[in-house]
């Protein structure tokens, strides 16, 4: 929601300067959806601001709800005629987390994801990043079991870094008492890798939570699947990381899709466990091991899903090499909302 333009139209209409804080309140605290809906602003002044503005940058064009009740994913058009897609997780009873965008498709150009397979659209404005954490908003007030909204994670479509201005301005929107109100701790920002996106990271937001998109931990591997990576490679990774560490001890995680045949052997485990060891620190990065989620039925080029025997393996050969790692729950890909698979279609 666009405070400014709201604010603007009080003062064209001579209302009194405490009407946006009533506005404020309304859609930021109580998830009103329509101005209609504020039943402490006069009627003649919520038709005027319904005429003009909507409390949302987008429209819902498409809401799915997976079958197993976990996961909620939206389609949403945005002015322009451009069209995001954000999702919505509960990884744990009656804990949700909204998974949002940042650009409109990605120029990163991953082989094995949606977003990246249609490419770079646009970037995505501040208002529009965090006006779909206020969407979720809406409709989690009017979900039946509830819970509670908790986490907000970077990981929809779009490279983060690579629209730092914008994201960085919805991340103060998002920790701003008087808005949102989320603490920095329970957001995350996920990114491949870009020159001096660490760092700004770092200085921006310490106490928001960094996660990297590794996936390979071979450098020929990476850049034949991840394009990213010829420009900022896992050499890159690796300093940049150990600056980090030098100005902080906040856990860093380390996304890991696990592919049969290309990176779920024993021998990909050990360069894995070698990569991080070269980092140092390494009880403070936490690997995610993330299973491949098919965008499309009956394979995505040369991706498949590895079988749970190799997972395991793999998984505990990390463990025994005092590596921590989970095996990431997957939720969403019967709507096509888990990782990897949003398209904005």
């Amino acid at each position: 929601m666009n405070l400014e333009k709201i604010e603007k139209i009080l003062e064209d209409n001579n209302q009194p300067k405490f009407r946006l804080e009533q506005i404020r309140k309304a859609v930021f605290d109580d998830g009103i959806s329509s101005f209609l809906e504020i039943s402490t602003i006069p009627k003649d002044l919520r038709d005027l601001l319904d005429g003009k503005i909507g409390i949302l940058s987008f429209y819902a064009e498409k809401v799915l709800l997976s079958k197993y009740g976990q996961s909620m994913k939206a389609l949403l058009r945005l002015s322009d005629g451009n069209s995001i897609e954000t999702v919505f997780l509960s990884p744990r009873p009656k804990i949700w987390t909204a998974c949002i965008s940042s650009q409109v498709g990605c120029s990163s150009g991953c082989e094995f994801c949606a977003t990246g397979k249609n490419g770079f659209k646009r970037n995505l404005t501040a208002e529009e990043i965090s006006d779909q954490v206020l969407f979720w908003k809406q409709c989690f007030k009017n979900n039946k079991n509830k819970g509670i909204f908790s986490n907000i994670v970077y990981m929809g479509m779009g490279e983060p870094f690579l629209n730092w201005e914008e994201v960085k301005k919805s991340v103060e929107d998002l920790i701003n008492p008087k808005l949102f109100n989320f603490g920095s701790r329970s957001i995350s920002i996920s990114t491949v890798g870009v020159k001096g996106g660490i760092e700004k990271f770092l200085t921006e937001f310490p106490q928001v939570n960094l996660a990297i998109s590794l996936h390979f931990a071979d450098n020929e591997m990476r850049s034949k699947f991840m394009p990213a990576n010829k420009a900022y490679g896992l050499e890159n990774i690796k300093d940049d990381l150990r600056g980090y560490f030098k100005k902080s001890k906040r856990k860093v995680f380390v996304e890991y899709i696990i592919f049969e045949g290309l990176n779920d052997s024993l021998n990909d485990a050990k360069e894995l466990v070698k990569y991080l060891n070269s980092i140092g620190n390494t009880y403070l990065l936490h690997v995610n091991l993330i299973l491949y989620n098919d965008p499309l039925a009956g394979g995505f080029g040369e991706f498949k899903v590895s079988s749970k025997d190799k997972i395991k393996r793999f998984k505990d050969f990390l463990l025994q090499n005092k590596i921590n790692v989970t095996i990431r729950k997957s939720l969403g890909h019967d709507i096509q909302g888990a990782c990897g698979q949003l398209a904005g279609k």
